[in-house]
């Protein structure tokens, strides 16, 4: 029987389990249809010593788990995913992760950190002020998708073990690209030079766009696995049971044919991306920050309410959609549509979406998300007011967060907290928060941007006001 070839993923979280993951467990069950061996296989391992229970829970199961999926009309499904074959437990050298990285039958390593996870700024260059950036840097570390990866291409070039492709799977755009970049600066200010010669012409970096909301899994998932299914399982997972995934065909050592099982194989990713990024992860983060001002805890709560989801509607509607089509025209998807199916999505009761996991890392969302939209219709000479109103709800949250009055913790791994406390010590808070170079890059402190800003800020405390009860 013949060896299938390997895709170490790097990050178990629930977003890789309840995507990519699934993806490739169908087209395994599609080849064993049909009696063929798999032909690709997932390894995956985390570098950073969290999600402990999780992993060993993983590798007890033989890195099976039950997904769960559910509909916004509360249909629930159950599936046992079986791609995941190599669990590999964590270490502060990454060793186990090295050992299959560098792996001639490893022909892809795709990986899921989050957007601020890159620490870019908006050059493309690394932001070194971060420690553990640093610390990589140094080569004290591994923590970073960076330093991990140096660790285990080194290997790979020492064993001759050839060609492999790096395959980002976040909400990054233009993600493969931009982790190119960032991965090239890093070796070229550690000197890794023969390192970044051997990158260059041994792997390839796909863009590629990512979709299925999926909430941190609750207890009471694994109550209801066991109750549908009879399978006490450790490390269950959720989503919503809507997914995508388009994927730039530029693969240097093989893939899996994954438009088999539903991917989109395409030659550029872009305007897919563009939509999702300024409609869905925009709007997502709109709800998230409006309903933590109104004391809400669900995503599908806000969107139940007029107010914020009229917010987030003239945002995609007033801004986004005219911005979209004065690049592209006509444009491959139908925007209105998209926007309604988006929102459909977020009305979901049954995922219990938190306000707290899609507020996080603000500080990497506004320039991510937002600023595409500014430039756009600042160019145009077009309005910026809807879209003024989702930084302006960020500002009146971090007030929150500075005086302490959130409900729950708020995690930015972008965010300099001394600096982000700052601003409301300043003379004019808001006007220091326009001027954040790491928020706004070369829109800050723009004067249409400042004004926009101060006058979606007085909306959005009324707002507040309006809308708050007792």
């Amino acid at each position: 029987m013949s060896t299938p070839y390997v895709i170490l993923h790097l990050g178990l979280g629930s977003f890789h389990r309840a995507h990519q993951a699934v993806y490739l467990h169908h087209l395994i069950a599609q080849e064993e249809a049909a009696g063929q061996p798999a032909g690709w296989v997932l390894a995956g391992g985390n570098l950073r010593p969290d999600m402990a229970d999780t992993v060993a829970a993983l590798r007890a199961q033989g890195g099976a788990y039950t997904l769960e999926t559910v509909s916004p009309a509360g249909e629930r499904h159950y599936e046992r995913i079986t791609s995941i074959r190599k669990i590999i437990p964590y270490e502060d050298s990454l060793t186990g992760l090295i050992d299959v990285g560098a792996d001639a039958n490893t022909r892809i390593i795709s990986f899921t950190v989050t957007e601020a996870g890159y620490y870019l700024d908006s050059n493309n260059k690394l932001e070194t002020t971060y420690p553990e950036l640093a610390s990589d840097l140094a080569g004290r570390t591994r923590s970073t998708i960076y330093g991990a990866l140096a660790a285990i291409l080194t290997e790979r070039q020492k064993r001759g073990s050839g060609p492999v492709t790096l395959l980002n799977c976040d909400n990054l755009r233009s993600n493969g690209e931009r982790f190119h970049a960032g991965f090239s600066d890093f070796l070229a200010r550690r000197q890794e030079n023969a390192l970044l010669a051997w990158v260059k012409q041994n792997t390839s970096t796909p863009n590629d766009m990512v979709d299925r909301i999926t909430p941190r899994p609750l207890p009471d998932v694994a109550e209801r696995v066991k109750a549908a299914t009879g399978v006490a399982d450790g490390a269950p997972v959720m989503g919503e049971k809507f997914i995508q995934w388009v994927i730039e065909d530029h693969f240097i050592a093989g893939r899996p044919a994954w438009e088999k099982v539903g991917a989109e194989m395409v030659t550029s990713v872009l305007p897919f991306e563009e939509a999702k990024i300024r409609i869905l992860n925009s709007s997502h983060s709109c709800f998230a920050w409006a309903g933590t001002l109104l004391g809400l805890q669900y995503i599908h709560e806000g969107v139940a309410h007029p107010a914020i989801r009229q917010m987030a509607y003239d945002y995609v509607t007033n801004d986004v959609i005219p911005s979209l089509h004065a690049e592209q025209s006509p444009y491959p998807l139908n925007l209105a549509a998209y926007r309604d199916v988006v929102i459909d999505r977020f009305s979901n009761p049954y995922l219990q979406d938190t306000n707290q996991r899609v507020a996080m890392d603000g500080f990497s969302k506004i320039p991510g998300f937002l600023w595409p939209t500014f430039r756009e219709c600042m160019a145009r000479g077009a309005s910026i007011a809807a879209t003024a109103k989702l930084p302006a709800l960020f500002f009146e949250f971090l007030g929150r967060w500075h005086r302490g009055e959130l409900a729950y913790t708020y995690q930015d791994q972008s965010m300099d907290p001394g600096a982000a406390h700052a601003f409301f010590a300043a003379p004019d808070p808001l006007l220091a928060f326009c001027c954040d170079p790491i928020l706004w890059g070369p829109l800050a402190g723009n004067h249409t941007l400042v004004a926009a800003m101060k006058q979606a800020h007085q909306e959005v405390l009324a707002f507040v006001k309006e809308n708050s009860h007792g």
